[in-house]
């Protein structure tokens, strides 16, 4: 089909040569740029997301020290072991939960601002936000409650002896 083309255009306009472009080929440069920042985007997010899980795990390890001696004196007078990782950890959700309120309305109006620039978008849903939210308390519930159970497993004597 092409060649036909090529023919016809070299009986017609012999002077000037015979160009062509596909249609699927320029609406994949357009978007190219846009699949390079996803690519971007999703490489630097999942590095934030692996380092803030480091330091999460980090300050929940830093925290369960500081409380050693509290952990063993509950856990001798009674606590349960979910007693003890619901002590170590609502402290920091309560954090993941402020913090994802504070995002959940940046992040909507920056993706608004950007899909702003498309002919063709997409709403942005709340729902999304709320499964985001749910994601990261539940990363931050893993990483913390690791730790909390390590906390929660220690034997009592060894952090009360030390003093």
């Amino acid at each position: 089909m092409v060649d036909a083309l090529a023919r016809l255009w070299k009986e017609q306009v012999p002077s000037r040569p015979f160009e062509y472009r596909f249609l699927d080929d320029e609406y994949d440069a357009l978007y190219r740029t846009e699949q390079r920042t996803a690519g971007v985007f999703t490489t630097f997010s999942a590095l934030a997301i692996l380092l803030a899980c480091l330091g999460l795990f980090a300050v929940t390890a830093y925290a369960v020290v500081q409380r050693t001696k509290e952990i063993g004196i509950r856990k001798v007078l009674g606590a349960t072991m979910s007693n003890i990782i619901l002590l170590i950890s609502k402290d920091f959700l309560y954090l993941v939960i402020i913090a994802t309120a504070i995002a959940s309305p940046i992040g909507w109006y920056m993706s608004s601002k950007w899909l702003q620039d498309f002919a063709y978008r997409i709403n942005i849903h709340w729902w999304i936000f709320i499964a985001a939210g749910a994601a990261s308390l539940l990363v931050a519930g893993v990483t913390v409650t690791i730790q909390a159970l390590k906390a929660a497993l220690a034997n009592p004597v060894k952090s009360l002896k030390s003093e």
